[in-house]
């Protein structure tokens, strides 16, 4: 997405710096407005300003944290930032707080500044920190935020060190099957020429040397198949304009469908219970936590139902209609409201359910192995059976 360097004065006249992205330059002139800034300059950026080398979850972590620590003993937000950018060195993560800081002192609010960097921040922490700044309680955003992160930092490790092995196997497993199909198996064809002949060769044999034929003949088809496809799903669910039915699509995956909205839901939840437990009125917190759900297509459905709180409904009936959220989530939130408590179940909602992915998600990891294992079993007991079968069939009619 494009970015755009702009200068343009604040609410009290002030002036102010900064970059903006947008698809064109129109809609950054409106997201410019909507930030209360007037425009007195926009240009486009040149692309090699635009390159920053990626910052891990793990240094979002320790960013956001240090800045909730420091926020909580009292040391003003300019110069949290100054003490943070002073302890990095050199690298991407100073130069993003080094900005920050420069647009915090022009009189933008850091979610804002934030969200111009999407590149850097997920859409959850912006939407945590706008909660903060909106009601009072950055400090404690900022700490939530960290503690987020790490902990998806450390479900990703154990993630990736539990499929490290199934992945060997799955690439060990298919270099060999494709190797033997094309190297090893087309030696027998001189052997079952006579029977195939006869049409007496076994189907298996025949599949299999239809498969081994095919791989060596058309393997360079593989190239313009991958690159077609790479751009029919770019076509289909690239760019902002198609989010909506990415994220549809992936929370209508089979596995991991579950595992997608359970994880958007969550995040709404969250969001929105901290900022209800911190006195931000209901329609408002609705507005920023459907932001920080970080799925378009729940984000969308959640604005339709606030169209609906706002005539006057309860949250839950509303939320029920647009079909996104589990059944058991709703009447989780139903219980809340009647009881007057919906920030705290909330949150304890949000806690339950990242509970529920991450036991999800390890046990799809520990039947993935044994999975992978039975396939390369089956395809390497199919590819002896199919070369050893007409050699019985064929002693057999000797006898």
């Amino acid at each position: 997405m494009p970015e755009f360097q702009y200068i343009a004065l604040g609410a009290a006249g002030h002036r102010v710096t900064g970059m903006v992205k947008a698809d064109t330059r129109r809609e950054a002139l409106r997201s410019l407005s909507a930030g209360d800034l007037v425009p007195v300059r926009l240009d486009e950026a040149p692309v090699s300003n635009r390159s920053r080398s990626r910052i891990s979850s793990r240094m979002l972590a320790a960013l956001f944290g240090q800045l909730g620590e420091l926020l909580s003993s009292g040391v003003p937000l300019l110069k949290a930032l100054d003490i943070v950018a002073a302890q990095h060195s050199a690298g991407g993560l100073k130069t993003v707080v080094e900005e920050l800081r420069r647009e915090v002192s022009q009189g933008r609010s850091l979610h804002r500044a934030m969200r111009d960097r999407t590149e850097v921040f997920p859409d959850l922490a912006v939407s945590l920190v706008e909660a903060g700044e909106e009601g009072g309680f950055l400090e404690e955003s900022l700490r939530r935020v960290a503690t987020i992160l790490e902990n998806r930092d450390e479900l990703r490790g154990r993630l990736f060190g539990a499929l490290a092995y199934p992945a060997f196997l799955l690439f060990l497993g298919g270099v060999v099957f494709v190797g033997m199909m094309v190297f090893f198996v087309p030696r027998f064809e001189p052997l079952f020429s006579r029977l195939q002949a006869n049409g007496t060769l076994p189907w298996p044999t025949v599949l299999l040397l239809t498969v081994s034929d095919t791989l060596r003949a058309a393997w360079w088809w593989a190239i313009p198949v991958g690159a077609s496809l790479a751009g029919l799903s770019h076509l289909l669910f690239g760019g902002p304009g198609r989010a909506v039915l990415r994220d549809r699509f992936r929370m209508s995956l089979p596995l991991l469908g579950p595992v997608f909205r359970d994880s958007a839901v969550s995040r709404f939840c969250r969001v929105l219970g901290t900022l209800l437990a911190n006195g931000v009125p209901m329609l408002r917190a609705l507005e920023i936590a459907a932001g920080g759900a970080g799925n378009a297509a729940l984000q969308a459905s959640i604005r339709e139902a606030t169209k609906q709180v706002t005539a006057g409904r309860s949250l839950a009936e509303p939320l029920r209609r647009c079909g996104m959220i589990p059944p058991e989530t709703l009447e989780t939130i139903a219980v809340g409201e009647s009881s007057n408590r919906l920030d705290t179940v909330l949150v304890e909602l949000s806690d339950r359910l990242d509970r529920r992915t991450q036991r999800r998600l390890e046990s799809m990891v520990k039947l993935l192995e044994p999975a992978l294992m039975v396939v390369l079993a089956a395809l390497i007991g199919f590819l002896v059976v199919a070369l050893l079968l007409p050699v019985f069939e064929g002693s057999a009619g000797v006898g």
